[in-house]
């Protein structure tokens, strides 16, 4: 599936590392059964790291033991490259307290093996909110924009009902907007950017789009 495809589909891309096939056809199955997530699996480090380079992943489930590679400099590769990726550790390691003060800082929680259905839907769907994943490209327009928007107005120390009387919009118009809760209309974007005396395309570059 493309990346255009599943940012369409608000599909939470993720990859596995892991060395062991079953694994990595067992969490395939489960996840792929779940129908929100777009999953790829991989045995060598190099082969998520070129594949993340063409995509970058939501969330990487990292083995840290897969025979001659280094899970801790897999970690710090993917850190290095992806500063802000979300990783969840797979791990068998005896001592689980001893990986998280290791790697407090630096990956979103960790998974003992073996661990159960229940457990794994928890951890994915607290990555799911703490990183905002699973947007279409439509939801993620219409909250920076609304964001956007809330931090011209306040950089103009303008309350909603100034922007209100600017643009001719009501105040919960221009609230529910700024809330991301809806998308302008072209005419309410153009009187939005004719306020500010910002072009739309500026307003758009500003966020992404």
């Amino acid at each position: 599936m493309s990346e255009e495809a599943i940012a369409s589909a608000g599909m939470v891309d993720v990859a596995v590392l892991d060395d062991d096939l079953d694994f990595r056809n067992y969490i395939e199955d489960l996840l792929g059964d779940e129908g929100k997530y777009s999953v790829r699996t991989f045995a060598e480090p190099n082969e998520l790291f070129a594949s993340a380079e063409t995509r970058v992943p939501d969330i990487v489930l990292l083995d840290m033991k897969m025979g001659a590679a280094n899970g801790e400099e897999v970690l710090e590769q993917l850190l290095v490259r992806w500063p802000d990726m979300c990783i969840i550790i797979i791990t068998g390691f005896p001592s689980l307290e001893s990986m998280r003060n290791t790697f407090r800082l630096r990956v979103f929680d960790y998974l003992a093996k073996p661990f159960s259905l229940a457990q794994l839907r928890q951890v994915m769907q607290n990555a799911i909110e703490q990183y905002s994943l699973g947007r279409t490209a439509q939801d993620r327009l219409r909250e920076r924009l609304g964001h956007r928007i809330k931090l011209m107005r306040v950089e103009r120390d303008w309350s909603l009902k100034d922007l209100a009387s600017t643009t001719k919009l009501s105040v919960s118009q221009i609230s529910s907007i700024e809330r991301g809760a809806n998308m302008p209309s072209v005419e309410s974007l153009l009187a939005i950017c004719k306020a500010f005396d910002k072009k739309p395309s500026e307003v758009m570059a500003a966020i992404g789009f």
